[in-house]
């Protein structure tokens, strides 16, 4: 399999196709802000089914899709893969993406999990989950995002900035349940409730339960798994002092969001990106993106890896994921008018 490896700060500042030299007939050029082992799995296994061959720009969500406008119909880029449906939006309001109508996604992909023009697709899903200090915090007292924000809690709430895009579709969440005067008084509850200042990714926010420093977090659900599955015997002790609850399972259940693709709107194979995106649908490839990134698959039936196996069914969340990007900037005034740092 060959593949262009290339970080998007460097090859924004080269001239030229980032697949230059590429001149295969049967390829699929895929720019990817997603960086993960797994990755390299479903690319290899592609290939072995279709022979099609698989070249992969990874970069920062934001600088992929500078790229790809800069190139305009030039772009060698077929299928755009990112994380989060805010990002995928903001890709889908930046014109980067085409419509798919594919009998095969629209028969293996949940409807929430298909963007309602076929301009993107959920392929893996990550909960937003509520993690708590087992040895300080009674469970019983929280089971919802909307008790975040109970005054009780004052001082008690570790989570990350605003400017954090998992945050931004969370809050996404709360305008669609709540509408904007609701989601805004949570947002105010929240910041009202906070142990520290926003600071830190979401193991930061797990630790910072581990330790003490707060009692309450909001992180996603795979960043603990890795902490339980870390090499570090510091982790693994700060895993086995924290618990976990999937919020809301009496109501509308679980946030989560996606890791997702689109196919780009000047693919030049067009034909080979949509085989690769109904790839990602296959049970082989969910359960790739299910046991070795600890992801849930979006596909019902497939096995998980044992550890999100062994906590059971929870109820999700089925908003479809295309409302979080549409709530997205809202959301971020939202954040601004409460001061959520």
């Amino acid at each position: 399999m060959k593949k262009a490896r290339l970080s998007a700060t460097v090859a924004a500042i080269m001239a030229g196709s980032a697949f230059a030299g590429s001149a295969l007939a049967n390829e699929v050029n895929i720019y990817s802000a997603r960086h993960y082992d797994s990755d390299e799995i479903l690319y290899k296994a592609f290939t072995e089914e279709t022979g099609i061959e698989v070249n992969v720009l990874e970069g920062d969500s934001d600088q992929l899709m500078e790229r790809m406008q800069r190139e305009g119909i030039a772009s060698p880029a077929d299928v755009m893969l990112t994380v989060d449906a805010g990002r995928l939006w903001r890709a889908e309001q930046d014109g980067l993406f085409q419509s798919v109508d594919s009998d095969v996604l629209n028969e293996r992909l949940p409807e929430s999990m298909r963007h309602p023009d076929g301009l993107w697709f959920g392929f893996s899903q990550r909960a937003r989950v509520i993690f708590y200090n087992r040895e300080n915090f009674d469970p019983s007292q929280i089971s919802t995002y909307e008790d975040l924000a109970d005054p009780q809690f004052e001082g008690q709430v570790c989570i990350r900035s605003s400017n954090n895009i998992y945050n931004q579709s969370l809050l996404a969440s709360m305008i669609e349940h709540h509408g904007e005067e609701g989601a805004e008084e949570w947002a105010q509850g929240v910041v009202n409730n906070m142990a520290r200042d926003p600071e830190g990714g979401d193991t930061d926010q797990i630790l910072g339960v581990a330790s003490g420093e707060c009692d309450l977090a909001v992180a996603n659900h795979y960043y603990y798994v890795r902490l339980l599955h870390s090499d570090d015997d510091a982790d693994r002790e700060a895993a086995r002092k924290v618990g976990m609850i999937f919020p809301n399972q009496e109501d509308r259940g679980t946030h989560v969001n996606v890791g997702g693709a689109g196919l780009v709107a000047n693919a030049q194979n067009a034909e080979n990106g949509i085989r690769f995106l109904e790839f990602l649908a296959s049970d082989e490839a969910q359960e790739v993106m299910a046991d070795r990134n600890y992801e849930f698959p979006v596909v019902e039936g497939i096995k998980k890896n044992p550890v999100l196996e062994s906590w059971g069914d929870f109820d999700k969340d089925s908003i479809n994921i295309s409302i979080l990007g549409e709530n997205n900037p809202e959301a971020i005034r939202i954040f601004d008018r409460v001061g959520w740092r």
